[in-house]
């Protein structure tokens, strides 16, 4: 059974705000970037990350548990942007899709880091795609790696959108019930390009929430 076919790769599509079909090639020019959807304010260029690397220690804040299982791995192959702000955002964008597979471990859509790493749309999409694992009986495994990643923040200094590719080749759904691993011969179906809409929690030191997702599904850029 190809991975990918399974209900829930259809669920991960919808549950996006919106499907990205003129994002271009990541914009990754220099050029004056569009203005951010779901932002307030207009933006600068995109700021390109450093160079790749594993996601920092200082991810995990204190009190919230982004914790997930050995064979559950979610590399961040990204470095840090020299803007405080859009570092802090990059760090917790990880930490959303962290909150979402902690999720789906412990089969439950209302864990901890889920409400501190999303909010609105983010949380919504978040819930759906735990919901689709824990209707279809999966949780997941291997290695999903994130990539290819960009930041530009909105003037307000309160919203930043990370942007990244992802791929899935190597993740895979697992029956709870059997422990059978589904796979899959890898395809373009396994890449996707996500750009995330961070927003500043305010009453929160240094939290960032996903508030929007955009998925463009089949992303052969991330190739």
């Amino acid at each position: 059974m190809k991975r990918r076919s399974l209900p829930v790769a259809a669920a991960f599509a919808a549950a996006a705000s919106l499907l990205l079909t003129a994002c271009g090639g990541g914009d990754d020019s220099g050029k004056t970037a569009d203005k951010i959807a779901g932002a307030d304010q207009d933006t600068g260029a995109p700021t390109k990350s450093a160079e790749p690397s594993g996601a920092p220690a200082e991810d995990k804040p204190d009190g919230v548990d982004v914790s997930l299982p050995a064979d559950m791995n979610l590399v961040f192959d990204w470095g840090k942007p020299k803007d405080r702000n859009e570092a802090a955002a990059m760090s917790d964008a990880a930490n959303f899709f962290r909150a979402i597979y902690r999720g789906v471990d412990k089969r439950t859509t209302e864990d901890a880091a889920l409400v501190a790493y999303s909010t609105g749309d983010g949380l919504k999409y978040a819930k759906t795609q735990i919901d689709a694992r824990l209707e279809g009986g999966w949780t997941a495994t291997g290695t999903r790696r994130h990539y290819q990643a960009t930041t530009r923040s909105a003037s307000n200094g309160n919203s930043v959108e990370v942007a990244f590719c992802v791929d899935s080749s190597k993740f895979y759904s697992k029956e709870v019930k059997t422990g059978k691993v589904l796979k899959g011969t890898p395809s373009i179906t396994d890449f996707d390009y996500f750009k995330i809409i961070m927003v500043k929690l305010r009453t929160g030191e240094g939290l960032w929430q996903a508030s929007k997702v955009y998925v463009e599904a089949k992303a052969a850029k991330c190739q």
